[in-house]
């Protein structure tokens, strides 16, 4: 776990970044900075099997394992007395959904924002590789395979392209039964849309996403029964908008989004 404080300012608030599959903290710089200039604090640490953490590379035993790692980020941000933002992207945006029916209210961020959550594939592997990966599952858990990510499909960004194909500690294969895990919590997320906290929510969609099915996203987002929820989605914009060219837009999006709220608490 790392935090970024704010250091010249009066702290607003404190917001829990939770990254997506395959990559870690150092993504996120740029995030960061930007929200410790707007007067934030940001607590991030990377996710099991991804980053610095220790243990198979690409593998989870339970999708439990990534509440565990998330909900102590979640108490160190509430110790502030601030108010919580939790921000989580892709797979951590799905994480983020789920971790809330984990944890008491009184531990459950003041807004949930989410990037391009995981709660849709936008590639569904042929029947015939789901029926290998069901069985690996089974038989060898730990069997590691290509992610089927090509390079370059989660931005626009040439720099971000750039730097990632020089970065040796992100996660290119995972284990099968990472992906059955996967599986399940989008199934799990979808199924208990109904019993969804009444948290402020605000949904940031890329409209060329190649790696979420932003029909997906929009189907969780319209059952939800919450008062407060907003989806906005950006045309062009492929799945990390916050990596995206024009992300400023984005994060500025977020932070009206966030100002707003606060002055409701």
């Amino acid at each position: 776990m790392w935090k970024w404080e704010v250091k010249d300012k009066e702290a607003k608030g404190v917001f829990v970044v939770v990254h997506g599959a395959g990559e870690y903290h150092v993504r996120y710089e740029w995030v960061v900075r930007r929200l410790n200039d707007f007067g934030y604090h940001v607590i991030m640490g990377d996710l099991p099997g991804q980053g610095t953490t220790t243990g198979r590379r690409g593998h989870v035993n339970s999708f439990d394992d990534y509440f565990k790692a998330v909900i102590p980020w979640m108490k160190e941000a509430k110790k502030y007395d601030l108010p919580v933002i939790q921000l989580g992207h892709s797979m951590g945006g799905l994480i983020s959904i789920l971790v809330q029916k984990e944890v008491t209210s009184s531990l459950r961020p003041d807004i949930l924002v989410l990037s391009s959550p995981c709660l849709g594939l936008a590639n569904i592997p042929p029947l015939y590789k789901r029926a290998i990966s069901k069985s690996l599952t089974r038989l060898l858990p730990t069997v590691s395979l290509p992610s089927g990510l090509a390079p370059g499909s989660g931005t626009r960004d040439e720099w971000m392209r750039e730097r990632d194909l020089k970065d040796a500690m992100l996660v290119k294969n995972v284990s099968a039964r990472y992906y059955a895990e996967l599986v399940k919590a989008i199934k799990r997320a979808h199924d208990g849309s109904a019993a969804f906290p009444n948290l402020p929510l605000f949904v940031m969609q890329g409209g060329e996403d190649l790696i979420v099915n932003k029909e997906e996203v929009k189907r969780w987002f319209n059952k939800l029964d919450i008062e407060d929820k907003a989806y906005r989605e950006w045309s062009d914009f492929y799945h990390e908008v916050l990596n995206e060219p024009g992300k400023e837009d984005v994060f500025l999006h977020m932070l009206a989004f966030v100002t707003v709220r606060l002055h409701m608490l």
